[in-house]
This record gives C-alpha cells, structure tokens and sequence, in this order.
C-alpha cells in the first residue's frame, strides 16, 4: 500500500510484512524477560516508585501486559487492546500513585521498548531501515493510545474517590452536628478523617446560603487551609455548615477574618469548645448566632458565651414569655421610637449604669440619656436603681436580642 512508513510494512493484500511479523513474534517470546528489565528501570528513574511504595509483582505484571499487547499489535494480531492501560491507571489512582509518576514510569517503558526493538531488529537482515521506522513507529502510536487510556481511567478514578470522601466527610459531618457520634475511638476517628485536630477547641460555623444547592462561602475550605486553620463542610438546603479547628494562636480572629472577606449573606459562630461530642450544642449556639438581631453593620454574628446570653437561650419559650412580660408594653410604641430606647438601654448597661459614658458612646446629652431611661421605667415598671429589677430588664434585653420574637 502506498502512503507513510507505518503503512509499508502492509503489503498490497493487507498482511504485515513477514519480517516485521518476524521481530513482534521474537520480542514477544521474551516479554517475561523485558517486562523485568523495564520495571527495573522504572523502580531506578521514577523517585515514587524508587521508595517501593508500588509493589514491584505488581509493577511487572502491568509491563508485561502493556508490553505483550504493543507486540501483538505490530504484528498485527488486532486492534490495540487499552484495557490493561485502563486497569493501571485505575489502580494507581486507588494506591495514591502521583499522575506525573504514571507518566513518568510509561515514558521510561515505551522508550526501554523501542530501544528493545531497534536492538532485536538488527539481527534481521531483511528489515530495512525503512521498515525498522514503520515498525517503531506503531509503537510511538501505541505509547499515545495507551497513555490517553490511561489518564483517562486514571482521572475518572481520583474524580471518584474524590466524591466518596466527600460524601463519606459529609456523613461524617451530619453524624456530629446531629450528635450521633459519642464514643471516644469514633470520635478520633471521624477527627481523622475529617483532617481535624483530636483536641480542641472547635468553633461551629453556619453560614446562610444565597439558593439551594449553591454554597455560601466559596472555596471557604481551600481559604482556611492556606492560613493553617483545619475545617470540614456540609452543604444543607438552607445553610452551610463547618467545623473548625481553633487551636492556632489568634484562630478565632483570623477565621472571622477569613468569614467577612467570603460572606455575602449572614454567618453566625458558636463559642468555642473543646470536645468534639459537643459540637450539635456548638451547631444550636452558631443558629442562634444567625438568627440574632444584628447588633453592628457586619454579616458576621458570634454567640457570645456570657451567663446572661447562656441563660437567654437555655428555655427558648420560658425566656420568650420572660421578655414578653417586661419588654411587652415597649412593644406599642412606634419601632423606630422603641428601637432608640432599648439601643440606649443596652448602652447603659454595656457603659456600666453611667449616664455620660453611655451619652458619649451613643453621641448625645447626658440628659438625653437620663430621660430616655426614665420613659424606660414608665413603660415597664421597673426601677434602674433597683439591682432586681435591672437583672429583669438585662435579662429580657438579653432574650430579644438572641431569639427571634414570638407574635
């Protein structure tokens, strides 16, 4: 047939050239021999396989079919066979073998290959130079075919695993959030998995997500590694939630950091601590975080850990009616003019009971401040001079900031 080098070793009726057949057939008698020698090389040029990590039988057994299929095909037994390419990349993918090793390992055999045939083709007089190129020649487009075969099967593989430690990271996830893990050894475990610390402290992270299916924080995984702080995700219907490590020095700044240059909606933070078992009561504090009355211009809210906060949220109907009952006649006036009064509530209270502090901190007149209090104590009933009726009035301020208002 007329055309390339790789065409001329087929004559006229479609059959190999005979001497062609010849040298396949010769380099196929000592597959066993070359598949040794191959791996050899590889063990010595390839550093990952060099550390004996991949088992060498293996290894040999991989050479010899990749070897045995590239002979029977330049004497034209069929088709190129990629199946044992498919199977290698599968395999590797599954033992953590690098791609760039695999690459790395077929280019160092598909070269020993053609050097081995070059080498047997020089004790065939009748194998023309011309020949010898078409011939190597099946090889290079071997070397092709095999090594897309495998990538592919390798990449579809790691794609894989990828998605089964997720799904299985996010059951884990579930199972600590909803506290179905109790046990010390699952817990060590599940940390492990999860690429967390096995000691505290831990913060939980809820983050509001802008529609179903579509992730709150972007990349917030990635984000946290690279400033040396561990975390595992899950994505929920309405929420994506983390557990995060908070062991580093200055952790917890440096997450909400992280969490305000990533938020486009509201994240709340639980307090933190220190056993991993207490992280379905980290996930109930982070909530509460969300859903609180917002108290600065930032998406992002921590629970704060105090007594007065602690017990605001303890009972959440007890504590409602609790509010309801001192704060419930401010709840006829006008919003705007109730807000001012319990924004200037809190600032008194946050000022430690002085008029002028709290003047100063709000940016109006101590006497402003005086009266406003004072129409606080008409309203409600309750004396701020007097130590337990203040507590109440703490107490109830407490509540409606941390639990959404019952109408």
């Amino acid at each position: 047939m007329a055309g390339g080098p790789a065409e001329r070793v087929i004559d006229g009726d479609g059959a190999i050239d005979p001497h062609v057949v010849e040298l396949a057939t010769d380099l196929l008698a000592r597959v066993d021999e070359l598949a040794s020698e191959m791996t050899d090389l590889i063990f010595r040029d390839i550093d990952f396989y060099a550390s004996n990590i991949v088992d060498r039988a293996d290894v040999v057994n991989s050479c010899r079919a990749n070897s045995a299929f590239v002979f029977r095909s330049i004497r034209g037994d069929g088709d190129i066979d990629v199946s044992v390419a498919r199977a290698t990349g599968t395999e590797r993918a599954i033992a953590g073998v690098p791609l760039t090793a695999v690459m790395g390992a077929y280019r160092v055999g598909f070269r020993y290959l053609w050097e081995q045939a070059l080498v047997a083709a020089q004790r065939i007089p009748a194998l023309t130079p011309e020949k010898i190129l078409a011939a190597t020649s099946r090889i290079l487009i071997a070397q092709d075919d095999f090594t897309q075969a495998m990538t592919e099967a390798y990449r579809h593989q790691v794609t894989t695993l990828v998605l089964a430690r997720e799904e299985e990271r996010s059951a884990l996830v579930e199972a600590l959030l909803t506290g179905k893990i109790a046990d010390a050894n699952n817990l060590w475990e599940a940390a492990h998995t999860l690429r967390l610390p096995t000691e505290g402290p831990y913060v939980v992270v809820v983050a509001q997500v802008p529609a179903i299916g579509k992730v709150a924080l972007p990349e917030i995984g990635n984000k946290l590694d690279a400033r040396d702080i561990r975390s595992a995700w899950r994505l929920e219907p309405e929420l994506q939630i983390g557990i995060v490590s908070a062991r580093l020095p200055d952790a917890n700044r440096t997450l909400i950091e992280v969490l305000h240059g990533a938020a486009s909606a509201r994240v709340g933070l639980s307090p933190p601590f220190d056993d991993l078992s207490d992280t379905a009561e980290g996930l109930r504090y982070a909530r509460l975080a969300i859903e609180a009355t917002p108290q600065r211009d930032s998406l992002v809210a921590v629970f704060n850990d105090s007594p007065l906060a602690l017990a605001a949220v303890s009972a959440p109907e007890a504590m409602s009616r609790i509010a309801e009952s001192v704060l419930g006649p401010l709840h006829e006036m006008p919003a705007e003019e109730r807000t001012i009064l319990l924004d200037t509530l809190a600032a008194w209270i946050d000022a430690g009971g002085s008029a002028n502090d709290t003047a100063a901190q709000i940016f109006c007149h101590p006497n402003t401040v005086r009266h406003r209090l004072r129409r606080i104590e008409e309203r409600t009933g309750r004396s701020l001079s007097h130590p337990r009726e203040v507590a109440e009035l703490c107490l109830a301020l407490e509540v409606q900031r941390r639990l959404p208002r019952r109408d």
